[in-house]
């Protein structure tokens, strides 16, 4: 699954874990989550694995088996949500080294290694000025 991909469908549980939350249910199961994002429970359960190992979820099992939020939803950013379930660089250099004996190739990964990094911490940014809160609060809007 695409990394974006996997941003939304964690960020779309957050949101129904903290609606649920004002509603007075302490925590859903992966089923429940899964039937709101329209998801296989399996891959679900991936994600809320991913925000639980960052901290972001708590996980209880046995009676009243579910997830929560680990903090409050506005404490919880988007940067949060990215940076627990992205597995991979936001822009990433060739596979394999190009061409040493070209002067493009020589000298292409330095320069767009500087662009890149300029970008990750732009897009960083943005996602750390949105909490889950707001994202919900701009959904119920």
């Amino acid at each position: 699954m695409a990394s974006n991909s996997r941003v939304t469908i964690a960020a779309h549980a957050l949101a129904w874990l903290e609606l649920a939350r004002r509603r007075g249910r302490a925590s859903l199961t992966s089923d429940e989550v899964a039937a709101s994002v329209n998801t296989n429970p399996v891959i679900l359960r991936r994600s809320l694995g991913d925000l639980r190992r960052a901290g972001l979820v708590t996980a209880r099992r046995g009676a009243g088996a579910g997830f929560a939020l680990a903090r409050p939803a506005a404490e919880i950013t988007m940067f949060d949500v990215w940076a627990a379930v992205a597995d991979e660089p936001l822009l990433a250099l060739h596979h394999s080294p190009p061409n040493q004996e070209c002067p493009v190739g020589r000298g292409i990964r330095p320069v767009l290694t500087d662009v890149y990094d300029e970008a990750t911490a732009a897009f960083g940014a943005a996602l750390a000025r949105r909490s889950i809160a707001d994202v919900l609060e701009r959904i119920l809007a």
